[in-house]
């Protein structure tokens, strides 16, 4: 990972703007959405980020050489090699948010990737995300205990959950798996045999089932480069000591194919 992917609140902050025409009118337009307000004067005091949307090459190594030199963080649009940041395509259903990057490889690339990603997402996920933060403090009171708490959220999510997030959904459903939270969360054990190594042979099951399991039983030759695509907070056990856990929640035993 070459670039850390984060969310700055701009909000009422300065944005330093260089440049006219399509460009630097994209630029405008996206920090603009995110609350900040633009500037194209240099001498500005307190700029937050700034931008050089310049067509002339020379004009614009220029003018983020200065802005660098001011320990500004800077985007040149066009230029992946002078950024200090890029921006990512985006899939806006606020406040969810999901972005897509290429570090400056390929726009088209990050493009077409939320394009395609558009068609599957739920219009109303926003709608859910902001529900789920209204019914925080009648969660707390079903599920007090942090862990039960996050199983309970994670299966009523998973597919085929009462809000798969690739369905549409709405307060009302939300309300509607409270009414009735008993089990959500009921244990169940999976055998996966990989045929390789390599993560990313992974298939789409095999991937969100890793991403969901709650205890991981694995053959001392399954590569830590595939465990390492779990949750974090999964249990791990070595696969010998199956017969002496008590298992909970979604189980994986994990081997090699021979």
């Amino acid at each position: 990972m070459n670039q850390l992917p984060i969310f700055v609140n701009l909000e009422g902050r300065t944005i330093l703007l260089l440049g006219r025409g399509e460009m630097a009118e994209a630029k405008k337009r996206l920090y603009e959405r995110a609350g900040a307000i633009i500037t194209d004067d240099e001498t500005a005091e307190g700029l937050t980020l700034a931008v050089v949307a310049l067509e002339d090459d020379q004009a614009a190594m220029a003018a983020v050489a200065r802005l660098k030199a001011r320990g500004l963080l800077v985007n040149a649009v066009d230029r992946s090699a002078l950024c200090d940041y890029t921006t990512p395509a985006i899939i806006d259903r606020d406040p969810v948010l999901i972005a897509m990057g290429t570090g400056g490889a390929s726009a088209g690339l990050a493009k077409a990737l939320r394009q395609r990603l558009e068609q599957l997402l739920p219009a109303g996920l926003g709608e859910v995300a902001k529900a789920l933060l209204g019914a925080r403090p009648r969660i707390q009171q079903i599920w007090p205990d942090g862990a039960a708490r996050r199983k309970a959220i994670d299966a009523a999510l998973a597919p085929d959950g009462p809000l798969d997030i690739m369905v549409e959904h709405s307060a009302v459903d939300i309300d509607d798996w409270l009414d009735q939270p008993n089990g959500q969360a009921r244990s169940q054990v999976i055998d996966l045999e990989l045929t390789s190594d390599d993560p990313d042979d992974l298939t789409l099951r095999q991937a969100r089932w890793l991403g969901q399991a709650d205890q991981i039983f694995a053959a001392g030759d399954v590569p830590d480069k595939v465990l390492d695509r779990a949750r974090a907070d999964a249990e791990r056990f070595a696969l010998t000591l199956w017969d002496e856990q008590p298992t909970e929640g979604l189980v994986l035993r994990i081997r090699m194919k021979r």
